[in-house]
């Protein structure tokens, strides 16, 4: 079937705007950023999933490790979760026995995740040991390149 030569165009100036689009200098550093994320995320998991965790499980037992506890909106804000899919992290981690919900005296409609003795051994176990297991890579740049990298990072952040 035959494009009418408006289409065509349409087609053409829409294939000339996506490949300067593609070409913006800063695309190079998205790349990157995605790239080591990636790879970042991928060396933690492993070693997670190897203390039968999930990157996600592992996560809510390390902010929850050394409290007495945190209401699901805190949690949820310092492990950057949506509040449904904390539920369902809690729900599965109480399924294991590591964590339980209390509801707080002085507000009754909401909960609390609090890590049971169960819990805080698997947290005194694994945060040290995947602590560990990053520093191996970490170990490879200077205190000035973390600093560095750092920077670029939370300069990055603050742009959105």
């Amino acid at each position: 079937m035959n494009q009418s030569p408006e289409n065509h165009l349409s087609e053409i100036n829409s294939i000339s705007i996506t490949g300067v689009a593609a070409k913006q200098p800063f695309m190079a550093t998205v790349r990157e950023l995605v790239w080591a994320y990636q790879s970042f995320r991928s060396y933690s998991d492993t070693q997670i999933r190897q203390m039968g965790l999930t990157s996600s499980q592992f996560d809510i037992i390390s902010t929850l490790g050394n409290t007495s506890g945190l209401t699901f909106n805190k949690l949820a804000e310092k492990t950057l979760t949506t509040k449904g899919e904390l539920t369902g992290i809690i729900d599965r981690l109480e399924k294991k026995g590591l964590v339980r919900r209390e509801v707080p005296k002085e507000d009754r409609r909401s909960f609390i995740a609090v890590l049971t003795p169960a819990g805080e051994k698997v947290f005194t176990e694994t945060f040290p040991a995947h602590i560990s297991h990053l520093k191996q890579r970490f170990d490879n740049l200077s205190g000035e390149e973390l600093q560095q990298i750092q920077a670029a990072l939370a300069k990055l952040k603050n742009l959105f």
